[in-house]
């Protein structure tokens, strides 16, 4: 058994002050002058810390508060307030929710889960992944020191085709040709991002990541400089240009390449394995209503993995569009119709905001996902999209050290590996490879509103 998979974090601090929900309302007008002020009690020394961030002109107050409310439930004369900080409402938008990004930001600092001393006030249903629940009633008895101790969990997938039986001459050897396969410890890879400041710095922030965790980061061939080749045993490349302008000695290198859907793809994919047998080929596809049928049809005519991308609000391509779990689910169910799921690879994008967003959608039907504007946001991104307006980042990300993004990286990263673990452990499960396709283990809200109320005659 191979040694557990661990990712070593350590404190990456902001660069910019966090901007965080509510902040702190403190009148002195009133004040008893207690001799001992509940100010001094603050188990976080938010009080004797404060500061004034210069760039943003943000009161530290306003960004170090943890939410446990002690202050304001022991100031006698009710003098301490809590407050809702306006900026933070502006953050992201209705998909990238202020929540979200603040809780990514805090993983991507410290490697850890966060916790609020407010606890969980939002809803438990709603749109997209919120109208998925694991289901956890099947939980196993964990051993004596549970799942972050001795007790083994593998996190690790493969990509690419697979043979299903093998095939042998009179004399005992192997006639059948094993297509190459490639493993990685995370079931993640790093996705183009679909917007960015310029991004030379961002990039290399990846692929130093992506080396360090042991998995890869999709680069542009028109983006290919000597920096990022100093990285390619981590890199799918994304040919999008044309394919006789790579070099026989870059494709070599190379042991996973992305390329475009379309009508010549497999004509494509063969000329790439011709120059080099060992690479895997990935053909990257739009989410639309006809794309069940046509992966099938790839599938027949031998492609290896199929990245299925949907829009940064994880909606397809079409006039009414599904979310991706949707049409995730069908997909892999159509493959398995067919007697075909195990032989290709499936890699889902867009969307992908939470770490329990990752065993949602591989629960749905992926072998693997790929990650995009949360490895931005770990690296402070506000998600205001101002760099696809021309405007300057806030936040400076152009100029981001990839070192230190890298460290961010790898913070949110372990924090979405340790609540992984956590949901298989839950549900009894030894290895992310068995967690695909597992609906018996979800919970599906339109699935349970018809079981509901279709006996009582209602519509649906």
């Amino acid at each position: 058994m191979p040694p557990k998979y661990h990712i070593k974090t350590a404190q990456a601090p902001n660069r910019f002050q966090a901007i965080t929900r509510s902040g702190v309302i403190a009148w002195e007008e009133g004040c008893l002058k207690c001799p001992r002020c509940v100010k001094k009690d603050c188990v976080y020394q938010v009080y004797e810390k404060r500061g004034l961030e210069a760039r943003q002109m943000l009161d530290s107050l306003d960004t170090a508060c943890k939410d446990c409310f002690r202050c304001v439930q022991g100031c006698p004369n009710k003098l301490i307030q809590k407050g809702l900080n306006p900026q933070y409402k502006a953050l992201g938008d209705h998909y990238w929710t202020p929540e979200i990004i603040s809780v990514l930001w805090s993983q991507a600092e410290s490697g850890r889960i966060p916790v609020s001393g407010a606890g969980y006030g939002g809803p438990f249903s709603g749109p997209g992944f919120d109208a998925m629940w694991t289901d956890m009633s099947e939980i196993v008895r964990p051993t004596r020191d549970g799942i972050h101790g001795r007790e083994y969990i593998s996190t690790t997938v493969d990509l690419g085709r697979k043979v299903m039986a093998l095939e042998f001459d009179a004399g005992g050897k192997i006639t059948t040709t094993v297509p190459p396969l490639v493993e990685i410890p995370l079931p993640i890879i790093f996705d183009i991002l679909p917007w960015s400041p310029p991004r030379r710095q961002i990039t290399l922030a990846f692929l130093e990541a992506a080396r360090a965790l042991g998995t890869f980061a999709v680069v542009r061939q028109s983006e290919m400089n000597a920096a990022i080749e100093e990285h390619l045993s981590n890199v799918v490349l994304w040919v999008d240009g044309a394919v006789n302008d790579l070099t026989d000695e870059l494709l070599k290198t190379l042991s996973l390449i992305e390329i475009p859907d379309g009508d010549h793809v497999m004509e494509m994919q063969r000329l790439l394995k011709e120059k080099n047998p060992k690479a895997i080929v990935f053909i990257r596809m739009e989410l639309n209503p006809t794309a069940s049928e046509r992966v099938i049809w790839l599938t027949q005519e031998g492609a290896e993995v199929f990245h299925l991308v949907a829009n940064e609000y994880g909606l397809e391509k079409g006039e009414d569009p599904l979310f991706i779990k949707e049409r995730m689910r069908e997909i892999h169910g159509s493959l398995v119709e067919k007697g075909l799921r195990d032989e290709v690879t499936l890699i889902a994008s867009g969307g992908i905001a939470m770490a329990e967003h990752m065993a949602k959608i591989i629960l749905c039907g992926a072998d693997a996902l790929g990650v995009d504007i949360p490895l931005l946001v770990a690296m402070e991104c506000r998600v205001c999209r101002r760099c696809k307006e021309g405007v300057a980042c806030p936040v400076e990300l152009e100029g981001v050290d990839p070192a230190w993004g890298a460290g961010r990286i790898k913070n949110l990263m372990a924090a979405w590996h340790n609540q992984l673990l956590e949901v298989l452990g839950a549900m009894g499960i030894r290895e992310a490879r068995r967690l695909r396709g597992e609906m018996g283990r979800a919970m599906f809200f339109e699935d349970l509103e018809k079981e509901v109320f279709a006996p009582m005659g209602k519509r649906v």
